[in-house]
């Protein structure tokens, strides 16, 4: 009896730690690849379309000025990852391989995210999260950090930065193993159809598998990153567009469909409700590469004019998070890590070494302040900080520039020359910054640094007063 009694007890604790666990919220993180900016229709695009997206929005909230931690795609995701300025730990430098690279203490396979940083699935894990990644990985070829050695459970996808869109028709050679794809650990299984497409289904499969305990999917798309690869059909709805931007319009609505699949399949299982969904990119878009836009903002993916580093960034939590709401304070991508830490039932007060903030206080009015008073970015010597809404951008190759962001989104009117006392203390704050910083763990060649200024004067216009 006594027995029975026991195992009785043990059944309606086991009842009430899965209901427990359902009260988390799911998480699921929509993260595109050099997005333009203006190249969604709730950021005002006129010729691309996101309906799905665009209702996203519409559910949820739209930070407005949303930020990332680089302008490049391995130390912006770097940044996402252990809620920090990732040139804390010496990520300052896109992963790449040794003919890139000079100067380094590490090269090639041994790029990567130190294996000392915790990650957000870390921390999700921790709240009882199963944990996915899906798509591009971009933080270290190495098996040592492979995604299901950093805290995810599973794993689709690509080491590297870039790949098709497509199978490879011939089997790749060991030295292009960042751009094989890869299921779980060393099964390297190439997609059967549209990888966009196919690392969807891979996370509507998963959600399948964990509707009874709560779970956290990053969902990283490659799209809309070159090469400029798409399926006819999605292309043949864009006979008004020509060119790359044809190519990109067609990539884009395959993006929109692959996100409104997850978010469909959600609201089919009941759990739409209980879910944070966010959607963002990684930087702005390389709008010589792929034809994407960032307009009203200038500059463009790899430089820190608004253009590289502001990014599209919605939220939805429909039990928590008002609907066709805007936020208008600068927030950042490595804020999602004590975010989704608080939401899942953590206690932030233990992210001692983080830099982002739990945004909940801010964006449901318990907080009215700015959830950061300055933010950071650098990449050797050039480097960008914002202290509420004046922003100075330092460069190699000429004096450093100062803009009030608040009069002047699209950086055209330097006021160095007018405020210099302002300029001198926030270049004296910036270098105090970098103080705090450890040296760079690896180094591109020079000549790449000449690229990303050439692309800035390219896609900037700046006036005078």
């Amino acid at each position: 009896m006594i027995q029975v009694i026991k195992y009785v007890i043990l059944f309606f604790i086991a009842i009430q730690w899965q209901v427990n666990a359902q009260k988390k919220p799911n998480i699921v993180l929509l993260f595109s690849d050099d997005a333009g900016y203006g190249d969604f229709g709730f950021q005002g695009s006129k010729d691309l379309r996101t309906p799905n997206l665009d209702q996203l929005a519409k559910r949820g909230i739209i930070f407005k000025q949303g930020y990332v931690t680089d302008a490049v795609c391995g130390p912006s995701r770097a940044g996402l990852l252990t809620g920090k300025y990732q040139q804390r730990f010496g990520y300052e430098e896109i992963n790449v391989v040794g003919f890139m690279s000079e100067n380094s203490g590490l090269k090639g396979e041994d790029m990567g995210l130190p294996l000392d940083q915790v990650t957000i699935a870390d921390y999700l894990k921790q709240q009882g999260y199963k944990t996915a990644l899906y798509g591009k990985w971009h933080q270290g070829d190495a098996d040592r950090y492979h995604p299901l050695k950093r805290g995810f459970d599973e794993f689709y996808g690509f080491r590297g930065g870039d790949r098709s869109y497509y199978a490879y028709k011939d089997k790749l050679s060991e030295n292009h193993k960042d751009k094989m794809m890869e299921n779980g650990f060393g099964n390297f299984e190439e997609p059967n159809a549209y990888a966009t497409d196919v690392f969807a289904d891979k996370a509507i499969d998963f959600i399948e598998r964990n509707t009874e305990n709560p779970f956290f999917i990053m969902l990283s798309f490659n799209a809309v990153h070159t090469p400029l690869e798409s399926r006819q059909d999605d292309l043949d709805k864009f006979p008004n567009i020509n060119g790359k931007r044809k190519e990109l319009a067609a990539m884009t609505l395959a993006l929109d469909r692959a996100c409104g699949n997850v978010i469909d399949r959600l609201k089919e299982l009941d759990l739409y409700e209980n879910t944070i969904i966010v959607f963002t990119n990684d930087n702005g878009g390389p709008s010589d590469k792929n034809a994407s836009i960032n307009t009203p903002l200038s500059g463009t993916k790899s430089n820190y004019l608004e253009g590289g580093i502001r990014v599209p960034f919605v939220m939805s939590w429909p039990k928590h998070i008002k609907k066709n709401s805007t936020y208008n304070y600068p927030v950042s991508t490595f804020d999602l890590l004590p975010t989704f830490y608080a939401a899942a039932g953590g206690n932030t007060d233990v992210l001692k070494d983080v830099d982002g903030v739990n945004l909940f206080p801010f964006i449901q009015g318990q907080n009215e302040n700015r959830p950061h008073q300055a933010l950071f970015w650098k990449k050797e010597n050039r480097a960008a900080y914002r202290d509420g809404d004046w922003k100075l951008i330092r460069f190699p190759d000429r004096p450093a520039m100062l803009f009030d962001i608040a009069t002047d989104t699209a950086e055209e009117y330097n006021l160095a020359n007018k405020y210099p006392e302002r300029l001198e203390k926030m270049y004296k704050d910036l270098f105090d910054w970098e103080l705090t910083l450890e040296r760079p763990l690896w180094l591109l060649k020079r000549e790449y640094e000449k690229y990303d200024i050439d692309r800035m004067d390219k896609y900037w216009k700046p006036k005078s007063k």
